[in-house]
């Protein structure tokens, strides 16, 4: 990991603090890593991958940076401020209607000069990787040398971030002379998840890995994160063996879908933030937090004495609809 190139971004560590309060209510310790706090127009966790894919993106000479996501997308967000930061040119493909109302994110990405292409769902579910390509050519033909960044920057380089990030939670673990036992985060392209698992198995942490899958399904995201897993081995040199059955993503809290908040989770985030102080995200951190309390419940998490979270930030994905629900 220490030869390969990443640039520094992302104000790191991110500190982890005790849930006092909820964990009170859940007889349960519980923490959260804050990782919403990495910085402000780069805020959440797509800094952390987005450290490697850049960097290898200027080892390669490229002055523009490709990217795609929902019209709220945190990823495309934070990939329109690295690019103006680093004087590079950005082109976003987002999921959407041109006609939506400028705020959150989206607002973001045109203060921040982000080149925009609107493309409907099924354009972006069938031909999104075909639109990027079709745009690298017409930049390429312009002069520039484009470089592709896939939804959520979950590819193998990206990923590499949260084998950072998992690194840097040992440290942690250390510092506060704490082992967490469960790890929990939000699955919504599979990188994230893929870097910690990697980094949990290669540093040879009892901890388990689990994820809460906020769109398509837990099986979907097992193929995801077993592709990425070898992928991240080609930047490593090593590989990892595990049946997809170790794999623990639970399914269930996606709701209505991508970006489709129901009135519980709203109220849910509503109770969080005023029994902590700490505001979620509907898209992401919203869903994974109200699953884990949830599935606490249950007593899924029985055999766990210390578990922690981490807040993958989406602050600034909130807008009308889920505002609306609101009571």
């Amino acid at each position: 990991m220490n030869k390969i190139k990443k640039l520094n971004l992302a104000n790191l560590p991110t500190k982890i603090e005790r849930l006092n309060r909820l964990s009170k209510e859940l007889g349960k310790n519980i923490y959260i890593k804050r990782d919403d706090q990495t910085g402000i127009e780069v805020s959440g966790n797509k800094i952390r991958k987005l450290e490697y894919s850049v960097a290898e993106a200027l080892e390669r000479g490229s002055d523009y940076l490709i990217t795609c996501g929902g019209i709220q997308s945190n990823h495309c967000r934070a990939t329109a401020a690295v690019a103006a930061k680093l004087g590079l040119g950005a082109y976003l493909v987002l999921r959407g209607d041109e006609a939506t109302p400028v705020e959150g994110n989206l607002f973001l990405d045109k203060i921040l000069g982000a080149n925009i292409k609107f493309v409907t769902s099924e354009e972006y579910k069938n031909n999104r990787m075909e639109i990027m390509e079709s745009i690298k050519k017409e930049l390429d033909n312009q002069g520039h040398r484009a470089y592709i960044i896939p939804e959520g920057a979950s590819n193998g380089i990206g990923s590499l971030g949260y084998i950072n990030a998992m690194e840097e939670i040992l440290e942690q673990e250390k510092e506060m002379n704490i082992k967490f036992d469960a790890i929990v985060v939000t699955v919504g392209s599979g990188g994230t998840y893929s870097g910690l698992y990697y980094g949990n198995y290669v540093n040879k942490n009892p901890a388990t890995i689990y994820g809460f899958n906020v769109c398509d399904s837990s099986e979907h995201f097992k193929n995801v994160v077993l592709s990425l897993l070898k992928e991240i081995a080609t930047y490593t040199g090593e590989e990892i063996k595990i049946d997809r059955d170790d794999l623990n993503i639970i399914d269930g809290y996606q709701g209505r879908g991508y970006a489709l908040s129901r009135v519980e989770e709203i109220e849910f985030i509503k109770y969080l933030a005023r029994l902590e102080g700490i505001v979620l995200d509907p898209v992401y951190t919203g869903k994974a937090m109200y699953g884990l309390v949830e599935e606490i419940k249950k007593g899924t998490f029985d055999k766990y004495k210390n578990i922690l979270f981490i807040h993958t930030g989406g602050l600034f994905g909130w807008n009308m609809d889920q505002r609306s629900l609101l009571k």
